[in-house]
């Protein structure tokens, strides 16, 4: 190996080598950021369909095709009215307000981790506005089993 004394070729050498350091390749870069930005786009509509809860499972269950709204209890204990946050002071005007036409029932989806007195509550209040309540449940042969941990 010989290095050249002069300063011109030291002087080259270090051009040399912060030219290639400043030349980063951002391909890859854009490449990955698109593909994540299609994961997003595909699992943001998925999130849309409605609140996440998981209804008690029984044995048997009548089906019921009735198009009436739906109130749902989360595990927290919040309450919806058509995916919307509404007081339980409130619940049975809402109902009347946003469904004037259907007023002989609504159908309560209380995750299965809910209290009994909050679902309690939501019941009493539907029941003193002279609001039938019929309770959401998943049939037990439609559950799948989950994996374990």
């Amino acid at each position: 190996m010989a290095f050249s004394m002069d300063n011109g070729g030291a002087h080259r050498g270090r051009r040399r080598a912060s030219g290639l350091l400043s030349e980063i390749n951002i391909i890859p870069l854009v490449d990955v950021v698109l593909v994540l930005l299609i994961i997003f786009m595909l699992t943001a509509q998925a999130m849309e369909y409605g609140l996440e809860v998981e209804v008690p499972k029984v044995m048997e269950q009548e089906s019921s095709i009735d198009d009436m709204p739906v109130v749902t209890v989360t595990r927290a204990g919040e309450i919806y009215l058509a995916e919307k946050p509404v007081n339980i002071n409130l619940l049975a005007d809402e109902i009347r307000k946003q469904y004037p036409k259907q007023s002989a029932g609504a159908y309560v989806k209380a995750d299965k981790t809910t209290t009994y007195e909050r679902l309690a509550q939501v019941i009493n209040a539907l029941s003193q506005a002279k609001i039938a309540v019929r309770l959401v449940m998943k049939p037990a042969d439609e559950v799948r089993p989950r994996a374990r941990r």
